[in-house]
């Protein structure tokens, strides 16, 4: 992993970002989503993870967010990733309704068995390339790139109409699925 990519600040919130293999939409289905959202709540919850701001993409998943010390954000990384891909992989094998089982079953075990750390599958690619936000400016910058991630996909017109994300917690809406500590 690049230098560049490494979480080595427990004082900084980190910008993240968990994409799918092959850039799969997985997340087209609120199940899908339901499982990083109650993830993501269960880490706020008994990790130590301070989540700031989230959005997931039909393919992605942006997170800024800060931990105690930088071992416990990465930790928090490896974890989740791995959680969320077996929980993902056996939604996927029993969900009635998904018609593309084949499919994602077949994409996920091709980029497992390229993959020397995974045995079975890989639902997640590896690198979250975690980038420290240093200043107040790089955080708002950061945060308004996570929430007009819908608007600029087409999804939605305003960021805090998009259900899966935590701009309608910044703009003051009832309507939250996760809290986040508002920056």
């Amino acid at each position: 992993m690049s230098e560049k990519y490494k979480i080595r600040s427990a004082d900084e919130a980190y910008f993240l970002t968990f994409t799918i293999v092959e850039w799969a939409d997985l997340f087209s289905r609120r199940c899908y989503k339901d499982v990083v959202i109650d993830s993501l709540r269960y880490c706020q919850q008994h990790k130590g993870v301070e989540l700031f701001a989230y959005c997931i993409m039909s393919n992605h998943l942006h997170l800024i967010a800060r931990s105690e010390t930088p071992a416990t954000l990465s930790a928090f990384v490896r974890d989740f990733k791995k959680f969320t891909a077996v929980a993902l992989m056996r939604l996927v094998e029993s969900h009635e309704q998904e018609s593309r089982r084949g499919w994602l079953r077949w994409l996920f075990q091709q980029n497992g068995r390229q993959n020397v750390h995974n045995r079975d599958f890989q639902v997640w690619q590896h690198s979250s390339h975690p980038v420290a936000l240093t200043s107040p400016e790089r955080l708002r910058e950061r945060l308004r790139y996570v929430h007009e991630n819908p608007v600029r996909a087409g999804i939605c017109l305003l960021p805090e109409e998009y259900v899966y994300s935590s701009a309608a917690q910044y703009a003051g809406r009832p309507e939250i699925i996760l809290p986040v500590t508002l920056v």
